[in-house]
């Protein structure tokens, strides 16, 4: 838990602002002097003794608005009034954070301290949420609060990686083992060895493989490819899932074993737009991230709060920045205001497009391999294992079709199972 103390003038002075830290969850508390540790922070008021000036918040008096990040020997600065009291309490948090993760809302706080608990233990973590609902971030607060914070923390996104090469990236390989293997790798496992290892799109991972991998969580070993000796490994894994495994299980896609192997403590994170409180906060921290070295740090109206709480954010937190980015650059003073709020489009399925009046020998054979596609999901019922069986290529392929599709604006079918 972090730990921050505050003068006798802030005591008596930012009262409201320190209950709301302590609603944090952080341990707010007077400071009589003494020893600093590396992690503490403080808070003091305008012409106060600096305890640590890179860790010290000043707080200005009055009405006046001001926001300056710390420098290297500078403290940072921080003065609003009643006006920006939401954003103010949200910009002191993320002024006052650190290393911590952003949260305000009190079912994200209460994740991340039950993660805090679960990170005091060494059992592997599933880690469930939509696509950009910080799943990242919640398996970095856990290993940077357990005992293997010191060692190396590695994240493998399943989906990234070629299926062909995936193997031999997990659990290394010897020399000449295949074709092009020209010197020897340790592969991901043994690169996190004391450490973390985080499978992120646990769900892309081959069939095949997901036999290996549960070998490997069961044993504590690996074998390199092309290797005949196992070897020891002391990895954490945490496993990210933005689909239903269970229902991924049960279409026989996700190996069952595996499944219950990374399920021994499942979290779960929860959509932008439950978590509403989460926003300002996000939104403060963002601003701080991408004002870069502005004279003046824009903070934004009421009105343009109202605007951020009233979007349904469809894509999450990554919409969110997206959102925050476009208004610094958008905001041309100090304010950022209500136009300056301009949201993603929502991403709709598009029509199939008709090929021209003089169409090209390629424009035909991809309008052909969409709608061959598209035909025979609708067959399979949007089942995708039997949909790449009846075109004759594998899931994977099929996967990088779809992507392509959608990305080029083509329209795919809903699946009755939850794949996308």
């Amino acid at each position: 838990m972090q730990s921050i103390f505050y003068s006798e003038a802030a005591g008596q002075t930012q009262t409201v602002l320190l209950s709301w830290l302590r609603g944090l969850g952080w341990d707010v508390r007077p400071f009589a002097g003494g020893r600093i540790n590396a992690g503490d922070s403080f808070i003091v008021t305008e012409g106060e003794p600096l305890p640590a000036p890179r860790s010290t918040l000043v707080l200005g008096s009055g009405d006046d608005r001001r926001l300056v990040a710390a420098g290297d020997t500078a403290p940072a600065r921080l003065g609003y009034g009643q006006e920006d009291l939401v954003f103010g309490h949200a910009f002191a948090a993320a002024l006052l954070r650190g290393t911590a993760p952003t949260a305000a809302d009190p079912n994200t706080l209460a994740l991340f301290a039950l993660a805090e608990r679960v990170a005091a233990s060494d059992i592997t973590v599933l880690v469930n949420g939509p696509t950009g609902t910080g799943k990242e971030v919640l398996a970095r607060h856990i290993h940077a609060n357990s005992p293997r914070a010191d060692g190396p923390f590695v994240a493998v996104n399943c989906a990234a990686l070629p299926e062909t090469m995936l193997e031999a990236l997990l659990f290394g390989h010897t020399k000449g083992a295949f074709t092009g293997a020209g010197q020897a790798a340790q592969g991901f496992f043994r690169a996190a060895h004391g450490g973390t290892l985080l499978l992120d799109e646990i769900a892309e991972m081959p069939l095949g493989l997901q036999a290996k991998l549960l070998r490997v969580l069961q044993e504590r070993e690996v074998v390199p490819l092309g290797a005949t000796t196992p070897e020891p490994i002391d990895v954490r894994v945490i496993a990210c899932a933005n689909r239903d495994l269970p229902a991924e299980v049960e279409a026989g896609r996700f190996r069952a074993d595996l499944y219950y192997r990374l399920s021994v403590f499942p979290l779960t994170t929860t959509p932008l737009a439950h978590r509403r409180q989460d926003i300002a906060a996000l939104a403060a921290t963002m601003i701080l991230r991408h004002a870069g070295n502005r004279a003046a740090m824009p903070w934004p109206t009421q009105a343009a709060l109202d605007a951020l709480q009233a979007h349904d954010w469809p894509g999450n937190v990554r919409e969110l920045e997206n959102v925050i980015q476009r208004a610094l650059l958008l905001a041309p003073a100090d304010r950022i205001e209500a136009s300056h709020i301009v949201f993603d489009a929502t991403a709709r399925p598009a029509p199939v497009p008709v090929p021209a009046a003089d169409p090209t020998l390629g424009n035909i054979v991809r309008l052909h391999e969409v709608q061959a596609i598209q035909d025979a999901l609708a067959a399979c019922g949007g089942n995708r294992t039997e949909t790449a069986k009846r075109l004759g290529i594998s899931e994977r392929t099929l996967r990088y079709r779809l992507a392509r599709i959608r990305e080029a604006g083509g329209n795919i079918a809903p699946s009755r199972s939850a794949w996308a």
